[in-house]
């Protein structure tokens, strides 16, 4: 059974790829872990753009101005000592992270705007890492900021780095774009290598008692992964990139259905979180055996085969799709019981 993919031109033994998170990646054990369970590259936690263009000491004090006087303000911004490591650690780290295992190290960057990435995402390279991951996030709250505009700062953002490094550039977005399908076809015309669907962005919640903003995370629930699935096998075929499937990947089964969709390698992260480094064993062995079962001999074999380019009934991750669900919808089956 052949388990191997190709992705940004990196060979990989298995499509099985832990995403950006610190508490998966902050520390070296916790790597040469996630290689020993079967990792086929590890994307190390980002790096952020604030953490680029100001010392820690500067951000904090233009992030805290002024919130003495407006107690719903407090604790909105991550304070300096949240920021594990700066520009210089987190390069040493990368470094050291790809001198002691023997998979590909994929560095990461999160950020709004070219700013400092393209300088950086070149140190990234010579600190040796195979490739570099813009995970770009921004929530414009500007009422006379076109959309057109900020799909320019993307590819603004791409472009730069693109043409200051010579690894594998991936860009993971956000499915919030008035037709994605063109982003990503500009985001492949720009150079970018691979597509990472999708960036969660953390949502903030309120605390009712001290009626502060807090920043709140949750892991992804299996359901998170039908959005994914439905773009990477819209994209599939359409565009160069190779595409990376992310959010909602728990299951054996859910790695098979990404495969098919499309998608060249599936990243994890909250399952990790939930169940620990040595379920991707679980992983990957259910992943082989399903293909056993099913009688498929390679991983390339399964790509893509129920992409919209290959499937059957092309219109099932479209609109159409939609209508046909809501007229089989039975309440019935999902009517709590007394």
């Amino acid at each position: 059974m052949n388990l191997t993919t190709t992705y940004m031109g990196l060979k990989l033994r298995s499509p099985l790829v832990p995403s950006a998170a610190q508490p998966l990646s902050d520390d070296i054990d916790s790597i040469k872990r996630m290689e020993d369970a079967g990792a086929a590259a590890i994307v190390i936690y980002s790096v952020f753009e604030e953490q680029l263009t100001q010392e820690k000491l500067e951000l904090f004090h233009h992030l805290t101005e002024g919130t003495e006087s407006f107690a719903e303000a407090q604790s909105y911004f991550p304070e300096p000592a949240q920021f594990e490591l700066g520009p210089e650690g987190y390069l040493k780290h990368l470094q050291k992270a790809r001198e002691s295992v023997g998979i590909p190290v994929i560095g990461s960057l999160n950020g709004s705007t070219a700013g400092g990435w393209t300088s950086f995402a070149k140190q990234i390279q010579q600190a040796g890492a195979d490739a570099v991951e813009l995970n770009i996030y921004n929530i414009p709250t500007d009422l006379d900021l076109p959309g057109s505009q900020i799909e320019d700062q993307y590819i603004e953002v791409v472009k730069a780095v693109k043409a200051a490094v010579t690894i594998p550039v991936s860009v993971k977005i956000s499915p919030f774009f008035s037709n994605l399908a063109n982003m990503a076809r500009k985001l492949d015309d720009a150079g970018a290598d691979g597509l990472t669907l999708f960036n969660r962005f953390y949502q903030p919640d309120v605390d009712l008692e001290t009626l502060e903003v807090r920043p709140n995370v949750l892991l992804s629930t299996p359901q998170a992964m039908r959005l994914p699935l439905r773009w990477i096998a819209i994209l599939y075929g359409r565009v160069n990139a190779s595409l990376a499937a992310t959010s909602g990947i728990h299951k054996p089964e859910d790695m098979v259905k990404m495969l098919l969709a499309g998608a060249s390698v599936t990243e994890v992260c909250s399952v990790l979180l939930r169940y620990g480094i040595n379920h991707m064993r679980d992983l990957e062995q259910g992943l082989h055996d399903w293909m056993e079962s099913h009688e498929y001999e390679s991983v390339e074999q399964m790509r893509g085969s129920m992409s919209q380019v290959n499937c059957a009934d092309p219109t099932a991750y479209e609109r159409v799709q939609y209508m046909r669900a809501v007229t089989s919808f039975n309440p019935e089956l999902y009517r709590a019981k007394p």
